[in-house]
C-alpha cells in the first residue's frame, strides 16, 4: 500500500486530490498539510511514501519544506504540483530534490500514474523536460562542490558517456543504440551512476551532470 501525504493550502484542492487516491485500491492518505511547514513536520511524523506537494503556498512554500525533507534523509519522494511545464519553481523544485513534478490540471490518471511512478522509485519528468529546465534557468547553477568533483571521478568513462547521454535526454533504448550495448546494460550503468554520485533518480543525475559542467546549458 502506497502512502501519500497531500499538502495544498486550498481545501477543495485537498480534499478532491483525497477523494482520487482513496479510490485507488494500492493507495491511502496518511494526512493533509495546508503549508510547508506543516509538510515538513507531518513528513517527519508518518513518513509517507509519496509527499504530493503544492509550490506556491504562504508561509513556507512548497520548495523550501521539500528542500528541508530532503535533507531529512528519509525515505519519503517528493512528486510537485506547478502551474506550467517550463516554471521556475518547477525548476526550483527539482533542485530542491523533488523526483518530478506534474501541471496542476493533470488529468486523475496522469496524477495516480505519477504517485505510483515516484512511489516504485522512478522520475516523473522526461530527462529531456528536466534539459530545457536547465538550459532555460542554468545561468543560476552553482558550480560544482568538491564532493560532487570526487563523485565525477569516481565514474568510468563508459558511466561517464551513460551519464552524458541521460542528461542529453537519450532514453535507454537510444543510449543502447548509440554507445552499441544491450539496454540491460545501460541499465546496470545507471543503476552503478546513482549510486555513485548518490543521486535519487535519473532527475537528480541530470541536474549533477549539469553542475559538475559534464554538459552545459544550450
Amino acid at each position: 500500500m502506497t502512502t501519500v501525504l497531500i499538502v495544498d493550502d486550498q481545501a477543495l484542492q485537498r480534499m478532491g486530490f483525497n477523494m482520487l487516491l482513496e479510490a485507488q485500491p494500492d493507495m491511502t492518505v496518511v494526512g493533509e498539510a495546508t503549508n510547508g511547514s506543516e509538510a515538513v513536520r507531518m513528513t517527519a511524523e508518518l513518513r509517507p511514501d509519496v509527499v504530493l506537494m503544492d509550490v506556491r503556498m504562504p508561509g513556507m512554500d512548497g520548495i523550501e519544506a521539500t528542500r528541508r525533507i530532503i535533507e531529512s534523509g528519509g525515505r519519503s519522494r517528493i512528486l510537485v504540483l506547478t502551474t506550467f511545464d517550463l516554471d521556475e519553481y518547477a525548476y526550483n523544485a527539482l533542485r530542491a530534490g523533488a523526483s518530478g513534478f506534474l501541471l496542476k490540471d493533470a488529468l486523475p490518471d496522469e496524477l495516480v500514474a505519477g504517485v505510483r511512478a515516484v512511489a516504485a522509485g522512478d522520475a516523473v519528468i522526461s530527462p529531456g523536460l528536466t534539459r530545457k529546465l536547465l538550459d532555460t534557468f542554468g545561468d543560476r547553477l552553482p558550480g560544482h562542490s568538491p564532493q560532487q568533483q570526487r563523485q565525477l571521478a569516481d565514474l568510468t568513462q563508459r558511466e561517464r558517456e551513460v551519464l552524458t547521454a541521460i542528461a542529453t535526454g537519450w532514453t535507454n533504448a537510444e543510449i543502447a543504440e548509440r554507445l552499441h550495448l544491450a539496454e540491460s546494460t545501460v541499465k546496470s550503468h545507471i543503476g552503478r551512476i546513482l549510486t555513485k554520485i548518490d543521486a535519487r533518480d535519473r532527475v537528480q543525475a541530470v541536474i549533477f551532470a549539469y553542475d559538475t559542467g559534464l554538459v552545459h546549458p544550450a
